[in-house]
């Protein structure tokens, strides 16, 4: 609950402070993201999404061309990469859960850290097709950083009841924890049931946070480079904001890296137990 607090508090001073500049001279970044072409659904923060996809996707295909029992170059990097996520992965999720998601821990990860990344190259907000910049952050669009945790929802309930069961998964949420007896036994199935109440309701608004989170860390961030260049002539616009791209870089990994973490952490929670179990099955 104080994660979702201070999350909503930061995400509407930036959104105050943006609506607040809309009276004087405007320099910063949109809050929305802009249609490239009229008529057609298709915005500038998509375009860079679809660059980042890209990117992973031809580093991925080069690296794994001409596989080797010996990796050199980019097959090196690669096998560096997903190794270390995996194995980073796997003392949180466990042996058995991190088979099953890692796919979408790594990819996750991956995609918002590039997306992040190629935000920031020369060019991105400046160079501009009908009057409109034609590309813009990724994940300084709040329908792309809504779609992620939204996704990981879904893929959520469905590890969440495939690990515990329907009656495991609902046990989890509204059931005593611990052994009671006689009357404390009533007392104690009444008060988890009013803590499963108001954590489903902690499940559902956990989108919200991750969305908020991701997108005002990031449309913060490119917003004051943006609000820093337009304060000093073109021609050495890049000057004020160069210092702090070395900062955007880490703030970009730092939230990848966020991103992941919590969304393991919570699929952990659900299904601690039952994986504990699995593993013990697996000793014997």
């Amino acid at each position: 609950m104080r994660f979702l607090t201070s999350t909503l508090t930061v995400w509407l001073l930036g959104l105050a402070s943006t609506f607040a500049s809309e009276g004087g001279a405007h320099h910063g970044l949109p809050l929305h993201a802009e249609k490239i072409v009229e008529g057609l659904p298709i915005n500038n923060s998509m375009i860079m999404v679809w660059i980042a996809a890209l990117i992973i996707i031809l580093f991925a295909k080069i690296a794994t061309h001409q596989i080797k029992l010996i990796p050199a170059g980019l097959q090196n990097l690669a096998e560096w990469l997903v190794e270390s996520l995996y194995n980073f992965l796997e003392g949180i999720l466990g042996k058995h859960l991190v088979k099953r998601t890692f796919w979408f821990f790594g990819g996750v990860f991956i995609l918002i850290l590039v997306t992040n990344w190629i935000g920031l190259f020369p060019g991105v907000g400046t160079v501009k097709y009908n009057g409109v910049p034609l590309l813009r952050g990724g994940n300084a669009d709040l329908n792309m950083t809504l779609a992620l945790p939204i996704l990981f929802s879904i893929l959520w309930l469905y590890w969440s009841v495939t690990e515990n069961g329907v009656k495991g998964f609902l046990a989890h949420i509204f059931a005593p924890k611990g052994d009671f007896n006689g009357i404390m036994k009533l007392v104690m199935g009444v008060i988890f049931f009013a803590v499963g109440i108001i954590e489903v309701f902690s499940i559902m608004l956990r989108p919200v946070a991750f969305s908020f989170r991701l997108f005002g860390n990031i449309y913060a961030g490119e917003n004051m480079l943006e609000i820093m260049m337009s304060l000093v002539p073109k021609s050495i616009a890049f000057l004020p904001a160069l210092p702090f791209y070395f900062l955007e870089l880490l703030v970009g990994l730092i939230q990848a890296l966020v991103f992941m973490l919590l969304s393991a952490v919570f699929l952990k929670l659900m299904c601690e137990h039952h994986d504990e179990e699995h593993g013990a099955d697996h000793a014997h």
